[in-house]
């Protein structure tokens, strides 16, 4: 089964892909997603759902794990991130409705290190200590790793929780 995890965000997304087979995960690919060069913020959308759908039809993964929304600050900040991580939702919910799921930022950290308020560097130790040697463009890829592994670790309870069959 391939995870597609991802770290959204409005100006760069990060994104990852892993394999799970049985007990066994292996990391598949890895990047960031930028928008950063796009000023006008209602075009940038539009460009974050197409660069969505095309990772959904370059790797045709099974699930999608999303990280929810975290607290910010900026109000406007917030809404831009919320309506980024829409855009990325609906290019994903085209092809598997029914298999999008998020994790709260906490719930990442503690699958992954065991503490739920670790630190960017923490969640980089621990994704290199599963997945060896891993350059990471910034901490949005090594968090959209993280989030594909926490889906990967906490699956089979949160379907059984959504009444799912396992």
């Amino acid at each position: 089964m391939i995870i597609l995890g991802i770290d959204p965000g409005s100006r760069k997304a990060g994104y990852a892909l892993i394999d799970v087979q049985g007990k066994k995960i292996s990391y598949i690919a890895s990047g960031v997603l930028k928008y950063d060069h796009v000023d006008e913020f209602l075009e940038r959308l539009g460009m974050i759902y197409q660069t969505c759908d095309e990772l959904m039809n370059r790797y045709q993964p099974d699930e999608v794990s999303v990280e929810a929304l975290i607290y910010v600050k900026s109000v406007d900040a917030l809404s831009k991130l919320a309506q980024a991580r829409g855009a990325m939702i609906a290019a994903f919910s085209r092809t598997r409705l029914g298999k999008i799921y998020e994790y709260a930022p906490n719930a990442v950290k503690s699958s992954v290190t065991g503490h739920g308020h670790a630190d960017k560097d923490a969640i980089n130790k621990a994704m290199t200590m599963m997945f060896g040697k891993l350059t990471f463009k910034t901490s949005d890829e090594s968090d959209a790793l993280a989030i594909a592994v926490c889906h990967a670790l906490n699956r089979n309870m949160k379907l059984r929780l959504m009444g799912k069959t396992v």
